[in-house]
């Protein structure tokens, strides 16, 4: 892996920035097709349940009740980044999809059997809530474990379009699958892409541990997990830029996720009055302008991060505030490609500035605290659905762009220094 790291290094000076980059090496190769069938896979269990549990139930309560059990194990996330520390981010990665293939089996058993009912689908969907929202923190601490330095940019901006891609086929073929064949054939799909992904994981060459584990005279380790996971929060809340950057997540999944997410398929039925294809079609809109802004950050250096995050996410509400007027499915996609392309370039900002403050024994404690904040996306579902009930859906994305907004500029101003100064080391080229 040095050999790698010092070629990489050298080439680095002569090459313009290349998306391709990152596959020069050779764990990567491995990781990112890996990530790619896990998110796929994701995504059309979440387009195929969620609509699902609408039909089935009639009831958007229940729906975001559904995509919000997805997240529970938001608050375990900081225990998945010590476990990841102390074994190796490789194997717990292929734990957690071996898991996920397992779940998904026994949904396609309960589905081609003819015993599925919406509440089996809440108990799996909240047993997988407890693990999945660790991936896309073990899969980070991972690539940066990889990945030499010079790399990283591109590699987090290459490894986002994995997510970028399911959003597109994933979702236009769970859809299609579902509508064409039902649930049942559509989750022997599910469970093929869990099970080859956890076989491409196991083909990353990684350390079993990222770093040395401190040892008593008699072997044993000297700190308990507990005490990881208070040294990994405190590192964090001490360091003002992952403060920020945290802080910035937060809100997003807050008052900005639930409106282009989870609550796709209430808008898709209700506003627009559209089916499983309409539904996949602004899934999709949303992943295409990901992909692209992905991708564009991939070949473009010398960005200074912190910037490129403010003026993202300002973007990113502002679109949202259009979506929320739109009565269309047309305007609609449009305006969801637009949130899509600036939420990438927020979320890689954001990846970017934790991974490169913190040093390499901290990686996987630090995603797991980052992982952690993705809990106000259950909290925005479950109040944006009682909001819907009685206010209705432009009013409640309305309200919650305009109140996300003004409280990401309230951080900002408060961390001015840290984001906006132009010398500041998150804004380091």
């Amino acid at each position: 892996m040095e050999r790698d790291e010092t070629r990489h290094r050298i080439l680095s000076e002569f090459a313009r920035p290349s998306a391709l980059a990152p596959f020069r090496t050779r764990n990567y190769r491995f990781q990112w097709p890996a990530d790619l069938l896990t998110s796929w896979a994701f995504e059309m269990e979440t387009l195929i349940l969620g609509w699902y549990v609408l039909v089935e139930t009639g009831s958007v309560l229940l729906l975001t009740l559904f995509a919000s059990l997805s997240y529970v194990g938001t608050l375990i996330a900081p225990l998945f980044g010590v476990v990841g520390d102390r074994i190796g981010h490789r194997d717990l990665l292929a734990v957690m999809r071996a898991t996920y293939a397992v779940l998904a089996g026994t949904l396609m058993t309960l589905a081609l059997t003819g015993h599925l009912s919406p509440l089996y689908v809440l108990v799996i969907v909240a047993i997988m809530g407890l693990v999945r929202p660790s991936d896309l923190g073990v899969r980070g601490a991972l690539v940066a474990t990889i990945m030499p330095h010079d790399l990283l940019i591109g590699a987090i901006s290459v490894s986002r379009t994995t997510m970028d891609t399911a959003r597109i086929a994933g979702a236009l073929s769970g859809a299609g699958l579902f509508a064409a064949l039902g649930m049942g054939p559509a989750y022997v799909a599910i469970v093929s892409l869990y099970a080859v992904s956890m076989l491409l994981t196991l083909g990353v060459v990684a350390p079993s541990k990222p770093h040395p584990v401190d040892e008593k005279s008699d072997g044993a380790p000297q700190h308990s997990p507990m005490r990881d996971l208070k040294e990994g929060m405190a590192y964090v809340w001490t360091t003002p830029r992952m403060r920020a950057a945290m802080w910035i997540a937060f809100l997003a999944n807050l008052t900005a996720y639930p409106l282009s997410n989870g609550l796709l398929p209430y808008v898709a039925r209700e506003i627009y009055r559209t089916n499983q294809t309409g539904l996949g079609y602004l899934s999709a809109s949303f992943a295409v302008g990901s992909l692209v802004g992905s991708i564009l950050l991939s070949l473009v250096g010398g960005i200074r991060v912190a910037r490129l995050l403010i003026g993202a996410t300002v973007m990113w509400y502002a679109t949202l505030l259009l979506f929320a007027q739109m009565q269309s499915v047309p305007t609609a996609m449009a305006c969801l490609m637009l949130a899509g392309f600036s939420q990438s370039l927020c979320m890689i900002s954001i990846a970017v500035i934790l991974m490169r403050a913190s040093s390499a024994h901290f990686r996987g404690r630090v995603m797991g605290v980052r992982m952690l904040v993705i809990y106000g996306l259950p909290f925005g579902l479950l109040a944006a659905g009682s909001l819907i009930d009685e206010i209705g859906f432009a009013a409640t994305g309305t309200l919650y762009a305009t109140i996300g907004l003004a409280l990401m500029m309230t951080v900002v101003l408060h961390w001015r220094e840290e984001l906006w100064h132009v010398h500041a080391p998150a804004n380091a080229r």
